[in-house]
Formats: C-alpha cells, sequence, structure tokens
C-alpha cells in the first residue's frame, strides 16, 4: 500500500496508507477528537471528514468550534431541515439552503404559506430523521443526469442553478436517507451528529432576489451539538431582540427607514450628532497621523471604472445610468478616483507616502432581500483612505495603520481579532506580485505580534487584506476594519508613478483602508452593542436638568444655559409634570446624567446626580459636576 505524509496543525508529520480518511486520522489522534469533529481542511479547503486522502497534505480537523466546522454543521443541518420538509410537505420544491452567520436558512415552495405550527411539525421531523443517523453521501454527476434527476422530480429551481453551471465544473449530489439535493458539499459524515434544533421563523423571498420571480419562503433555523448551546443562542436571540438598532435607532430618534429609498437611512437630529462625533473624533485622528482629506466625485462615467477593473469584477452592484448618451455610475468606492488627485502633479520619493483620506457617500446596488437595517445598506458613507508609498515603506505604514484600529477599538473596549484574506479566484495581476503583497501583510502582523487567521480566497480582487472583527456584548462577531494591499488595480492600471532618488519613475504601491467601515454600519453596531446606552462623549444628549416643581425652573434654566455654553449637550424639562414622570422619561431616552433640582438644592447652588441604569449618585455642586462629565467627554471614557 503506497503512504503519503499528513502534515498536522502542531508541525508533527503522520505517515499513513494513501485513501485513509480525516476521520480515521481523527480516530487515531484521540477518540474525543473523533466524536467532535464534522469536517476537515486538506491544504487550505474544507472537505468531508470521510473523503480520501490521495497526496501528501496538510491536515486540520475541523470541530464545532472552529468557524468552518459550524458553516458545515448548519449547511448539512439546512439538507436535513430540506428533508423533512419533503416528507411533510410532498411535491415541495428548494431554492438554495445555505449556512449563514448565526444558523441556516433554505428557500422553499410549497402549496400553502408555512405557519408557526408547521415548524414545531418540521422541527420533530429533524430530529426524527437525526435519530436515524444516516450518512451523508457524496456523488460526482455529470451534468445530464443532474438535469435528469431534477427534471424528473419536477424542481424548477435546481434545473435553473444546473443549466448555469459551466460545462466543465464538476457537479455533486449529497444524499441521505431517501433525500437528495445538488451540493458543492462538504457535509457532516452523518445527520446523528445534528442534536438540537430550533426553526426560528419564515420570512418571503424573491427567487434569486429578483422581484421578478416568485416568491418562496425562507424558512430560518439553527442547531447545535449541545442543549447548552442551543440554549445560549436563543438567550443571545430574546437580548438581540431589545437591543434590535432598527427599533432603538426610532425609539431614541436616532435614524428611520422609509419606502421610497429602501437601504438608505434617513438620519435624524440625535442620530447626527452620533456621526458627527465619529466624525469629529476619526478626522482629528487622521490629523495627527499625517492625512490630507480629499472630496471626489459622485457620479463618474463608465471609463474609469472599465479601466479600473470594477466595471468587470463589479458591475452587478453599481448603479448605472444615462446621461447625455454616456454612461455613468454612482461610485461604489472611493479608490480609483483618488488615483487622479495622485496624478495632478509629478510625484518624488520625498512626497511618500501620501495618505489621502476621504469621508464620503458611497452607493452600492445591493439585492433587497440582502438589506437589513443599518447593517446592509445601498447607501454608505465610509471613513476611507487611500495611501501611496515607496515598496520600503510598506511594512512601516501596515504598522502604523494597526495601531491605528487598535487605538479607535480600543476606546471602545472592543479586542479586535485579525484575519489574513488571501487570492480569491478571480484576482487580477501577476501572482508574484500577489504572493508578494501577502508576505508584507503575514510581516506586519507578526511583527506585531498578532495572532490571526486565514480567510482562503477571500481577498478583493486586486489584492490581500488584513480584515479586522470584533465582538460585541452579545459575544457576536462583527466585520470591521480593513487594510488592502494593492500592488495592480490602482499602480498598474493608472500609470502611477514617481520619481525616486535615481531621477527614474517608480511605481508606488498603495494600500486601501477603512477604519470603522461605514458610519452607518459601525453606528448600527454601537447601538445594539450599547443597547442605545452610547457613552457620554457620544450620547445625543449628554444632561437632562429635570426641576421638581415650576419653582426651581429658572435654577434649572441657569444650569442649562452653563452647560450649553461649556459644549455640553443638555436638556431642560420644565414642563408641569412630577418629577417620577421626568426621570422615567429620561431614562427612557437613555440620557446618561439627570440633574434633579429642588428647592433644597436651588438654595445651596448644587444638583441632585442620578445616572442612567445605576441610580442616585448623590449631592454634587455644579462645578464638581460640570469636571466630571467634563473628564468622561474628554477621555471618552466607556463603562
Amino acid at each position: 500500500m503506497d503512504k503519503i505524509k499528513v502534515k498536522l496543525p502542531d508541525g508533527s508529520v503522520l505517515e499513513v496508507d494513501k485513501g485513509t480518511t480525516p476521520l480515521q486520522i481523527a480516530e487515531k489522534l484521540s477518540k474525543r477528537l473523533a466524536k467532535e469533529a464534522v469536517a476537515a481542511k486538506v491544504n487550505g479547503v474544507v472537505i468531508d471528514l470521510v473523503r480520501p486522502l490521495e497526496e501528501d497534505c496538510e491536515l486540520q480537523i475541523l470541530t464545532f468550534d472552529d468557524p468552518e466546522g459550524r458553516e458545515v454543521f448548519w449547511h448539512s443541518s439546512a439538507h436535513l431541515m430540506a428533508h423533512a420538509i419533503e416528507e411533510l410537505f410532498p411535491g415541495a420544491k428548494f431554492g438554495v439552503g445555505p449556512p449563514i452567520e448565526d444558523g441556516f436558512y433554505y428557500d422553499v415552495d410549497v402549496d400553502r404559506p408555512l405557519t408557526p405550527d408547521d415548524l414545531v411539525k418540521i422541527e420533530e421531523k429533524m430530529k426524527e430523521l437525526a435519530e436515524r443517523d444516516e450518512p451523508y453521501i457524496r456523488k460526482v454527476v455529470t451534468k445530464e443526469e443532474a438535469l435528469e434527476f431534477f427534471r424528473k422530480k419536477g424542481d424548477p429551481y435546481k434545473v435553473e442553478i444546473i443549466e448555469q453551471i459551466d460545462d466543465n465544473d464538476t457537479i455533486t449530489f449529497y444524499s441521505e436517507g431517501s433525500f437528495t439535493d445538488l451540493c458543492r458539499g462538504p457535509h457532516l459524515p452523518s445527520t446523528g451528529k445534528i442534536k438540537y434544533v430550533k426553526l426560528l421563523s419564515v420570512a418571503g423571498a424573491y427567487w434569486r432576489g429578483d422581484s421578478r420571480n416568485k416568491m418562496l419562503q425562507r424558512v430560518y433555523g439553527v442547531a447545535y451539538p449541545k442543549k447548552e448551546l442551543l440554549d445560549a443562542h436563543l438567550k443571545r436571540l430574546e437580548e438581540a431582540k431589545k437591543r434590535d438598532h432598527r427599533k432603538l435607532g426610532k425609539e431614541l430618534e436616532l435614524f428611520v427607514f422609509h419606502d421610497i429609498a429602501p437601504g438608505a437611512p434617513f438620519w435624524l437630529p440625535k442620530g447626527m450628532v452620533i456621526f458627527r462625533e465619529l466624525e469629529k473624533f476619526i478626522r482629528e485622528e487622521l490629523d495627527k497621523r499625517g492625512y490630507v482629506e480629499i472630496s471626489t466625485p459622485i457620479l463618474v462615467k463608465k471609463d474609469l471604472w472599465e479601466r479600473s477593473g470594477h466595471w468587470e469584477h463589479y458591475k452587478e452592484n453599481m448603479f448605472v445610468l444615462e446621461v447625455e448618451n454616456e454612461i455613468y455610475s454612482l461610485k461604489p468606492m472611493n479608490c480609483p478616483e483618488s488615483t487622479y488627485v495622485y496624478k495632478m502633479k509629478t510625484r518624488s520619493y520625498r512626497d511618500l507616502p501620501l495618505r489621502l483620506a476621504e469621508i464620503g457617500r458611497l452607493h452600492r446596488n445591493e439585492i433587497s432581500g440582502a438589506l437589513g437595517g443599518m447593517f446592509r445598506v445601498r447607501q454608505i458613507t465610509m471613513d476611507d483612505a487611500h495611501i501611496y508609498c515607496r515598496p520600503d515603506q510598506i511594512l512601516n505604514e501596515i504598522n502604523e495603520l494597526i495601531d491605528f484600529v487598535n487605538y479607535v477599538y480600543g476606546i471602545f473596549k472592543f479586542e479586535p481579532a485579525y484575519y489574513l484574506s488571501t487570492k480569491p479566484d478571480n484576482a487580477m495581476g501577476d501572482p508574484a506580485l500577489w504572493e508578494q503583497a501577502e508576505n508584507a501583510l503575514k510581516t506586519a502582523l507578526e511583527q506585531n505580534g498578532i495572532k490571526y487567521g486565514l480567510k482562503e480566497k477571500e481577498g478583493a480582487f486586486y489584492g490581500p487584506k488584513i480584515d479586522v472583527q470584533i465582538k460585541d456584548a452579545l459575544g457576536r462577531d462583527w466585520q470591521v476594519a480593513t487594510i488592502q494591499l494593492d500592488f495592480v488595480m490602482l499602480p498598474e492600471r493608472f500609470d502611477l508613478t514617481y520619481i525616486d532618488a535615481d531621477g527614474q519613475p517608480k511605481r508606488p504601491v498603495a494600500i486601501h483602508r477603512a477604519i470603522f467601515g461605514s458610519f452607518e454600519r459601525f453606528v448600527g453596531i454601537l447601538t445594539e452593542h450599547f443597547a442605545g446606552n452610547f457613552p457620554v462623549w457620544l450620547a445625543p444628549v449628554q444632561v437632562a436638568v429635570l426641576p421638581i416643581t415650576d419653582a426651581q425652573n429658572d435654577y434649572a434654566i441657569e444650569i442649562y444655559t452653563k452647560l450649553k455654553d461649556l459644549k455640553i449637550r443638555t436638556e431642560v424639562d420644565t414642563r408641569n409634570e412630577k418629577i417620577t414622570y421626568k426621570i422615567r422619561e429620561a431614562e427612557t431616552q437613555k440620557i446618561p446624567y439627570m440633574l434633579i433640582v429642588g428647592e433644597k438644592e436651588k438654595t445651596s447652588k448644587t444638583v441632585s446626580v442620578r445616572r442612567h441604569g445605576k441610580g442616585d449618585l448623590g449631592v454634587f455642586d455644579l462645578e464638581s459636576f460640570i469636571s466630571r462629565i467634563k473628564f468622561e467627554i474628554e477621555t471618552k471614557a466607556v463603562e
């Protein structure tokens, strides 16, 4: 029997028979690992645990604790749900059923609307099927075989998908029990690993996100290998409902959405306070860190996007329109236009690095089914920048950006997690430049002592990138900052040069970066993370002055005026209402500080201070309170 060498994550190497499966290797390593294994990663590609290994490779056994492992678990759960639906609703037709960030869904076409009672029945059927512990079996088929199977079954959605698959692509079926689906996989070894399931909701979803197509029913669910994990997830969902930024945005008068502009928020006055404070903060940091700010046009001819490569790689996400017989687009990103600023004059090696920042509006044609409050919008305000530097300056610039990211997210008490996203299948440019760029990013991460994950093939089409994720108060992961290295799109396609010390023209390197990512998404994240209880420096109203009776109104207005003069955002409530009502209103609006003034406070020129969510802090003289709140604002304190 031929032997192959398998390198494990700890650096050790096993010599095994050719054809050995990852599951068999897991069994040799540890009974517990074999029990918890859900899939394998071979040379960076996730595969089934039971796929035979045919050559020397690097192997990682994946469990539910690994992000890729959870994807496989939830993808298999989506198939199990489809199986259950097919048994309960004979003749059901199926669209797509992918894993998502927190579970899975499947788009289904059945003969009537699904009800909450139906979801319970589907859950029970899934448990019954899981208990049979049927294996997920992979089978490679020809395009003709695939079409014949689903035409005979009467599933037009699968037929449509297969018809659009390239003739040279591998097509695979996965079966478990009596259910067969079109799928690339990978999947769990068997259904028995799916122990605890909860179907959450049903929503309408146009086939392929196109409103001209039939509306299908999208069934959302989640599954876990352990009950305590499912219980924690459901508890998290309940808390998330209370923190939903769309709900809080309306209640706190921050932003709203309207059908007249799908995917674009209406920023209300209080929301604009948060927006402007974040903008002020980032601009102050830009000034400290040697950036200059520019602004470029929103409406641009398609020639620019053809030259940059976006017309080929990104056109479906662009809003295109015709003006005087010429094709234009609303810009989906700032990068190509920054080259025109760079090229306005000859650049010397002494001019670099040139750090061009732009806080501007972008428009991306997201399909309606993908829109989700502030998290997925069509109109975006990006805190963008493009850094043009010499090759010898790359490492220093990446180090500076990592410091920038750590500082900004440290302000909010977030701990950034770093990921290196590598060359995608649709990459453009010289592979050698890609390798050089990836190595530069790796070196920067390693020099900063940062442990990072890999996102294989998730780089931009023009270069690899460092992606930054944070966890919010509910433990949810959010993609935020990005640092992208570009040797190709901007430098080469726009023929950018600088005159080097030897008097010869050289090609600069471009670094694309965003810190917040977008103001819309970041404010949505902050709203849910803080549950609307923003830090004092960000709070739309920082202080509410609440007189107990009309007799203290003059003193309350005096305090209000002084605080306003000190640029402390203040409201005064002189309505003829009970103080308990005024406090309750201020608490509902999540105003950080309430200054309650009665006759005693008026006489002694003091204030009784109340903190949102904490209650009474005692009596302060006004100057002491001012010192306290100014310190919180200036230090951007986060509790």
